[in-house]
């Protein structure tokens, strides 16, 4: 595993970086952020073709 990679994995798995994911996955669990993200998606899967 790169050292990039074990130093994320560490901070994901500390205290400020579990509030984290759980503030994203709040944030997530809004429909207009989720309706945000399916037109960022459309968008940068439209610049692939």
């Amino acid at each position: 595993m790169s050292a990039l990679v074990r130093r994320i994995s560490t901070f994901l798995r500390s205290p400020r970086g579990q509030q984290l994911v759980e503030r994203g996955r709040r944030e997530m669990a809004k429909p207009q952020n989720q309706a945000r993200l399916r037109q960022l998606a459309a968008r940068l899967s439209g610049r692939r073709r």
